[in-house]
């Protein structure tokens, strides 16, 4: 049984993946600003309503593992913000709005995780194909790409700084998936994956990608966008 703390658990991705990991009988933390229906009540399962952007918020999680826990084997960083917007229209708030949860979330929450992360811990964080360097870039998508991009340097630094610690960090770079949020990028068009489906493929990653990858970016997509 594994302790894992998952953000961006109101929809899409993250709320299949905490009914995934909670079914198969793990302990999971599911962080998200509204916690939905389908998360309560289950006894693997509990929620924290938590605004990544504000860093006194994540003060809940701090509380709840030292309290609760005391360790923590898996972090995945899903939750995102998008903003399509051209580039001259999007205001300098704005931009700092998406990167307070894209960036500034993540690097606040593993900072609040590490101590209670140990040797064979695994922490992942879902990038966007968009933050790969030499991918196809669309319009409108400035703040969000690159803050994925920024991410993705992140976690490769942070696998550098406690490889000695035994805690991996990777990345997936996850192409298009038929989520609210693509749908909110790109009205009308139909992915060729299904929340779920990528949520399978994450719940394994999570659980066994450490034992081959460290410090690495993994590009999950089969398809453009």
């Amino acid at each position: 049984m594994k302790k894992i703390i998952i953000t961006g658990t109101s929809r899409g991705i993250g709320l299949e993946l905490a009914l995934q990991f909670a079914n198969a009988g793990h302990q999971v933390l599911a962080l998200s600003r509204t916690i939905p229906k389908r998360l309560l009540g289950n006894e693997n399962i509990s929620c924290l309503s938590v605004d990544l952007s504000i860093e006194d918020d994540l003060d809940q999680v701090k509380d709840f593992i030292s309290s609760s826990w005391a360790t923590v084997d898996i972090l995945i960083h899903n939750a995102g913000s998008l903003l399509l917007k051209p580039f001259t229209e999007t205001t300098a708030q704005e931009f700092e709005n998406i990167y307070k949860v894209n960036v500034f979330g993540v690097a606040n929450l593993t900072r609040i995780v590490l101590p209670y992360l140990q040797k064979g811990s695994h922490v992942v964080t879902i990038s966007s194909m968009g933050g790969i360097q030499g991918s196809m870039k669309f319009a409108g998508l400035s703040a969000y790409s690159s803050s994925k991009g920024a991410v993705i340097t992140l976690s490769e630094l942070l696998a550098e700084e406690y490889k000695e610690n035994g805690i991996a960090f990777n990345v997936l770079a996850l192409g298009a998936v038929n989520t609210e949020m693509l749908q909110e990028a790109f009205p009308g068009y139909e992915a060729p994956l299904s929340a779920a489906a990528m949520a399978d493929y994450i719940f394994n990653f999570a659980l066994t990608g450490n034992k081959y990858y460290n410090g690495k970016v993994l590009q999950v997509s089969s398809s453009t966008p």
